[in-house]
């Protein structure tokens, strides 16, 4: 056991967390349990939730905060009261779709104001490969006045937590671990390993860790790319896609991935962080590039669906009314971050349909904050069209005659994440 551990061990040394969402929350919680913590994030009204015991995440229990030993705050003074520190704030993307770095470059220099020698900082937010030694690392070494490996040490321990999972939660997941040289990686392993019970890997370097994290929702990006492409080659065939899935699900290696709308804050987003490091070594990605062109083209698809079962139907598109039922990244979460829902209401609306857009989980405020859409809180009258859109368990125990009181004559129902039963329906449509 090193110093530098027993030391946090016996709360000579403390552990901050910069960040507190998702991600940096239940991490803070968890390493609470057994060390003295700082937690700090620039969200003052957040900061006033996590003091009264409130997740403004919805992800965890009051009871999640009981017996922690964390100081929460918004003062990014406090950080020098810590010795370990740990950056997971989110990495998304601008409007042109290019990494938009600055939560994370504020992060660092907050970090290092605080940085004292024989420190330890660890980055666990996705980036491309290279980003914490080329655009981190400098940062901190410039805020502090230190030089990164002789006076402090840093390392990358990519996250991992899948929102609303109560099953794979923090403990339960594998943990990728590295470090800038043998001491800070064994060190990392010592106060990571205290708290996952699943394992750690100790990545050969600080590069191939970062690169392990953005290849792992980059794969999964591809391959729910091709089963997009396949169910619109299939719609226009009038064959069932999910009946093809089952039926090849049926040879021992076929993977089955399911078509939708891949939105939220990792899949949609890592590979472009990938895509942007590539372009500047001088090489185009093809299949990368070709995979996300497939996906974002998934909400004009269902919305152009939708109009024109409409127009089949007899009805004018400019008069109808269609419901959106659910409008988060995915089901039973409170994550509205890089929804594609959203991007389908707009396709819809561009189509001059009336849109009403309901969700149990979403807050309106931040739905109307982030993407200027008004949710109602019920669905009001009648739709010519519904579109179960996430399937959230308050939707899936709906039944048949529930979703045709809500509908203007015969029942169109559009769903999107399979929550129903084709059969149990006269009109069901499901990508």
């Amino acid at each position: 056991m090193s110093k530098f551990y027993q030391d946090l061990k016996d709360k000579k040394k403390a552990i901050s967390v910069t960040g507190l969402g998702y991600v940096g929350l239940p991490l803070a919680l968890e390493f609470a349990k057994h060390f003295k913590v700082i937690g700090f994030d620039i969200n003052k009204e957040r900061i006033e939730l996590m003091k009264k015991h409130i997740d403004p995440s919805k992800e965890l229990e009051t009871s999640a905060f009981d017996g922690c030993d964390i100081t929460f705050t918004y003062d990014a003074g406090d950080l020098r009261d810590a010795h370990f520190h740990i950056i997971g704030v989110p990495t998304d993307i601008d409007e042109y779709k290019v990494p938009n770095l600055k939560p994370l470059m504020g992060a660092s220099a907050s970090v290092g104001k605080s940085l004292k020698k024989g420190d330890i900082v660890v980055y666990e937010s996705t980036v491309y490969p290279g980003c914490t030694e080329e655009d981190c690392v400098p940062i901190l070494e410039a805020e502090s006045g230190l030089k990164a490996v002789l006076d402090f040490k840093f390392g990358y321990s990519p996250e991992r937590i899948v929102p609303g999972d109560k099953v794979r939660t923090l403990t339960k997941i594998l943990k990728i671990v590295s470090g800038c040289d043998q001491e800070s990686l064994d060190i990392i392993s010592e106060v990571y390993g205290s708290i996952i019970e699943a394992g750690l890997h100790k990545a050969a370097s600080v590069k191939v860790a970062e690169a392990a994290k953005v290849i792992e929702n980059t794969q999964r990006d591809i391959n729910i790319s091709l089963m997009n492409e396949l169910s619109i080659i299939f719609d226009k065939m009038n064959i069932d896609t999910q009946a093809v899935i089952e039926a090849a699900g049926t040879k021992w290696n076929f993977h089955k991935y399911q078509p939708g709308l891949v939105g939220g804050h990792c899949i949609s987003v890592d590979p472009f962080y990938l895509m942007h490091k590539a372009k500047e070594l001088g090489h185009d990605p093809q299949v990368i590039a070709a995979g996300r062109r497939v996906n974002d083209f998934i909400p004009h698809f269902i919305a152009k669906r939708v109009v024109q079962t409409l127009i089949e139907a007899s009805k004018n598109p400019g008069e109808c009314k269609v419901l959106v039922m659910g409008i988060t990244f995915k089901e039973d979460v409170a994550d509205i971050r890089n929804s594609k829902v959203v991007d389908m209401i707009k396709e819809l609306m561009a189509f001059s349909l009336n849109v009403h857009v309901v969700d149990p989980w979403a807050s309106a405020n931040e739905v109307a904050h982030e993407y200027g859409i008004s949710m109602i809180e019920k669905p009001i009258g009648t739709y010519d069209a519904i579109i179960l859109a996430v399937g959230h368990q308050e939707y899936k125990n709906m039944d048949k005659r529930e979703l045709e009181a809500l509908s203007n004559g015969s029942l169109l129902l559009f769903d999107i994440k399979g929550a129903k039963k084709r059969s149990d329906f006269d009109f069901y449509w499901k990508l």
